[in-house]
């Protein structure tokens, strides 16, 4: 096993580099980075969402003037130009700031951010809490709800209780959850009906002042909302999934043989049934803690005004903040190898069977 775990980190080096190439070139592609926002803002012109174009407003044609390969970066001295493009490191060509990026972040330095006059390490940090918060509490109350709701369905499958809880869990999923999240605040946050709960933030102006029960309870007061919103439509994948992987194993010729013996009927649900229908739910885990992490969040930390990673990385898009860009997809591509990786060991844990060591690659 030691050896596997060996080999599966070493092939995690060439994996980040080819995610990293990848995006690159796609971004060499891209228009409107940061050198055409600044020529577009110096020219007057409002930097949009999808990059500044630069366009001369009477004829609207798109000249490079002085040799400049920038649209809208007429009427601009050259010397200004290179200038910029020094400032931004696109004075370099592109293999070699390629290059550079991989031997700084060897030594774990993802650079600063272009617009936000911070590190890209620091800006990862001070936003961490938000985003290990929504998705720590939102995969945990998933994972302590779905799997023995499952587990019920699955031994009671067809019955009222069944056919109930699969309604609930299937509007629950039909309702998008930046949807149900405006729900709540409409509810429960001051919109229409109650104000019980806060609308912005992680923590209250006062939390420094308060005693540490106060604090803890400050904390879940403002997760409340937001951590139910991002809840509500994970149920129905997990719980769907865990009921079918039960089901499956429910009829197979182990569990009669064990019925057989006369064990009870818990003995054969979680000493023979468990770990084989949990296999399938493990493997899960990975993508929905990612998604929950880092993706799912995103809307979620819009709407309720908390300022995450999912929030960070698309407002790093838009701006085509570069350094920020890929150190949130280098930071967000090492978590999602890692955590495959331990899925895989919690296979083994949960069926010693299992072992990957003696594949064949």
């Amino acid at each position: 096993m030691l050896t596997y775990i060996v080999r599966r980190l070493l092939l995690i080096i060439p994996t980040l580099f080819g995610i990293l190439l990848i995006n690159f070139l796609i971004v060499q592609a891209a228009p409107g980075g940061p050198v055409e926002q600044m020529i577009a803002k110096l020219e007057g012109f409002e930097a949009a969402a999808g990059g500044a174009t630069g366009r001369i407003s009477g004829g609207g044609s798109e000249v490079a003037v002085g040799g400049s390969n920038y649209r809208g970066a007429q009427g601009l001295d050259p010397e200004l130009i290179s200038e910029i493009e020094h400032m931004y490191g696109f004075d370099k060509p592109a293999t070699e700031r390629f290059w550079l990026m991989l031997v700084n972040y060897l030594h774990l330095d993802f650079g600063e951010s272009f617009f936000r006059d911070a590190k890209v390490t620091d800006l990862i940090i001070e936003k961490m809490p938000v985003s290990i918060s929504l998705g720590l509490w939102s995969a945990l109350i998933t994972y302590l709800i779905s799997i023995p709701l499952g587990i019920a369905k699955a031994t009671r499958h067809n019955s009222t209780f069944d056919i109930w809880t699969s309604s609930a869990i299937i509007i629950g999923y039909a309702i998008p959850g930046f949807l149900f999240a405006i729900l709540l605040i409409v509810v429960f946050a001051g919109g229409s009906y109650f104000d019980w709960f806060p609308l912005r933030g992680l923590t209250s102006n006062n939390f420094d002042e308060l005693s540490l029960l106060g604090k803890i309870g400050d904390y879940f007061w403002h997760l409340a909302l937001p951590v139910t919103a991002l809840v509500i439509g994970n149920f129905a994948t997990l719980t769907f999934l865990t009921k079918n992987s039960f089901l499956d194993e429910i009829n197979k010729q182990y569990v009669v043989t064990a019925r057989a013996k006369g064990l009870t009927e818990n003995a054969v649900l979680y000493g023979h049934i468990f770990r084989n229908a949990m296999l399938l739910v493990i493997a899960g885990l990975p993508a929905a803690m990612l998604g929950i992490f880092f993706t799912g969040s995103m809307l979620i930390e819009v709407i309720f005004s908390l300022d995450g990673l999912g929030l960070l990385g698309f407002e790093s898009i838009v701006n085509r903040d570069y350094p920020v860009v890929f150190g949130t997809l280098f930071i967000f591509s090492l978590f999602g190898l890692i955590m495959k990786l331990i899925s895989d060991i919690t296979y083994t844990l949960v069926d010693p069977r299992i072992d990957f060591s003696s594949r064949e690659n």
